[in-house]
């Protein structure tokens, strides 16, 4: 009882802090969307411009026409790189971490410490190597050079470990064992469903990070083929920088985010409270 009495019983300086911070985090988006609204003649009014106009609907039609932007194609690539790669690695770790985690195999612990120490190097490390392979390879300025060399991530890998050696019982899977499953039966009807709330985690991340890259994509694809970041980068190059149509292009970008969120937020947060109510 003290325990939930202490959680209830914030300060309002608590609530001063959590509202400071949130308007902190939300001013930014905000001012984008305005200036995502207006004419560029305002953009560099002070004080700023704090509502938004009326020219949203506007500036979209003209980032959608813009020829060096390839904003259509920018989105429709992000969203083919950023699915496939958010089902691959939801899909490989998951089945990595219940290998390592409910399996024996000879070498077991040797593998899982070397996939752990690929996630101590720096990604800017490997680019040089990376886009050898991928002109090798003739990928480069095609989109499969975004998606392959980021099916499985050791951070993925480790998750769904720690969360499979703690949330699937070993009687569980004997269980199933005895009841006839192959070990595949046993992840896939097993393992897997037990793993949805880390899933959900591991592939909201996944698919906000893989959408939002932006330096491999600059190096392996061309302006024509871009994915959405590079998209708004080529509008930010040019001879003159038109703010309401990155701003424009911008807040078009975020709305696959917020829909994906939106989408599977929930699902999420339920899993996560009916594993703790369980445990």
């Amino acid at each position: 009882m003290t325990r939930h009495r202490g959680i209830r019983d914030a300060t309002p300086l608590t609530y001063l802090t959590l509202l400071a911070a949130v308007a902190l985090s939300v001013f930014p988006i905000y001012w984008m969307v305005v200036v995502a609204t207006r004419t560029n003649d305002v953009v560099s009014d002070v004080p700023p411009p704090l509502l938004p106009g009326g020219h949203l609907g506007g500036n979209v039609e003209r980032l959608f026409a813009n020829p060096d932007a390839y904003f259509a194609k920018g989105l429709l690539n992000s969203a083919l790189a950023s699915g496939a790669v958010t089902l691959s690695t939801v899909f490989f770790a998951s089945l990595a971490g219940f290998a390592f985690a409910k399996l024996r195999f000879r070498g077991r612990n040797a593998l899982l410490l070397t996939i752990v120490a690929t996630m101590m190097i720096p990604v800017q490390m490997g680019v040089v190597p990376l886009y050898m392979i991928m002109v090798r390879l003739g990928w480069q300025n095609h989109l499969q050079a975004v998606i392959v060399p980021f099916l499985v991530t050791g951070f993925g890998v480790f998750m769904m470990r720690q969360y499979a050696a703690q949330a699937v019982p070993d009687e569980l899977i004997e269980a199933a064992r005895v009841d006839g499953c192959s070990t595949f039966g046993v992840y896939w009807r097993v393992v897997l469903p037990a793993l949805r709330p880390a899933a959900g985690v591991l592939g909201l991340f996944t698919f906000m990070q893989t959408w939002n890259e932006f330096m491999w994509p600059l190096a392996v694809l061309n302006p024509e083929n871009p994915t959405v970041q590079l998209s708004i980068n080529n509008l930010a190059t040019g001879h003159f920088s038109d703010y309401t149509l990155m701003f424009a292009g911008t807040t078009v970008a975020i709305l696959p985010l917020l829909a994906v969120f939106a989408l599977f937020g929930r699902q999420i947060i339920g899993g996560i409270m009916e594993g703790a109510v369980k445990a």
